[in-house]
């Protein structure tokens, strides 16, 4: 029995299919998806049904992301956010077009039952973005934070690599958890095309929605897979351009 964690999707059904096809998913498999399931590429709405078709086959945990919550609020409101527009939203709307009123409003439920992070048997957390309070995520004050947060990876990345766990000066905020698993910041605005680990912090966004690929990664044996880069398979498609 394995566990996987999968990075940001953003509309890339394809490299999702390709990626699962990779990682030859067993029946008592696990996957854990760290959100941002929609918005870049032209499939967003396909995404959401295939993974909601996916979890009734095995058993699927769906973390959710910045993108996703846009998203939500969108099917509920008919609302557009315009920084969602400026940023997906509009590939998304467009991907929507010929699922009817019932199928929007599956998809809605299906997004008011993400949870905003998950904490394993093991203390390892898996969240989109991030958390603030020195005393973990229970203690957190805005839940906005979990899906909007950068400075958890930020200080991850800057921390001394001698200082250990048991050390004082060793980042509160980190010995919550034995490991993090994150997305929202992806690892190609650091020069890497796969996942990044720093301190116990692992970033499984590869820049799937920009010129990067899927990953999933077994949380045990940090064994990755990844797709294809994403753009090569949408030709005709610009992606997201802005980070």
């Amino acid at each position: 029995m394995n566990t996987f964690v999968i990075g940001d999707i953003h509309g890339g059904l394809k490299a999702l299919i390709q990626l699962l096809n990779k990682l030859e998913i067993q029946d008592e498999d696990t996957l854990i998806f760290l959100g941002d399931y929609v918005d870049g590429w032209s499939e967003s709405a396909q995404v959401i049904q295939f993974v909601m078709e996916l979890s009734e086959k095995i058993n699927c945990i769906f973390i959710k992301g910045n993108h996703d919550v846009w998203c939500e609020e969108w099917l509920k409101s008919d609302d557009v956010n315009p920084t969602w527009y400026m940023h997906g939203g509009k590939e998304t709307m467009e991907s929507y077009m010929g699922f009817s009123k019932e199928d929007k409003e599956q998809h809605l439920q299906f997004f008011q039952n993400m949870p905003l992070y998950f904490i394993d048997d093991k203390n390892r957390l898996f969240i989109h973005a991030g958390f603030t309070s020195m005393h973990g995520v229970e203690k957190e004050v805005f839940r906005e934070t979990f899906y909007f947060d950068r400075t958890l990876w930020e200080m991850a990345l800057a921390l001394d690599k001698n200082i250990g766990v048991h050390s004082e000066l060793y980042p509160n905020r980190l010995k919550n958890y034995s490991e993090i698993f994150i997305g929202h910041t992806p690892t190609i605005n650091f020069n890497s095309y796969e996942p990044m680990h720093a301190a116990n912090v692992w970033n499984v966004d590869t820049g799937a929605t920009f010129y990067g690929k899927l990953t999933g990664m077994n949380i045990d044996t940090k064994t990755f897979f990844q797709s294809d880069v994403v753009k090569t398979l949408y030709p005709n498609e610009m992606g997201r351009n802005k980070i």
